[in-house]
């Protein structure tokens, strides 16, 4: 298992943007192997930015832009 960053700012927030269903690559960012949403304790993201991520996930899931669950 890879060693990921644990950030101590939200990046939503240091960038000034917020997540968004058509950038995957970095939603990817957010998810664990599993293709599970990472909790905001662990990615440190706020609270404000993790709600609109995980909608922006879901969205892109529907779209098939991510998948729903790890490859077997």
């Amino acid at each position: 298992m890879p060693i990921r960053k644990i950030y101590n700012k939200c990046p939503f927030c240091d960038k000034g943007k917020n997540p968004d269903y058509k950038s995957y690559k970095d939603l990817a960012e957010f998810m664990t192997d599993r293709a599970k949403i990472m909790p905001a304790t662990r990615s440190g993201i706020c609270s404000k930015h993790q709600r609109q991520l995980s909608v922006a996930i879901k969205r892109a899931r529907i779209l098939a832009l991510l998948p729903f669950s790890e490859k077997i």
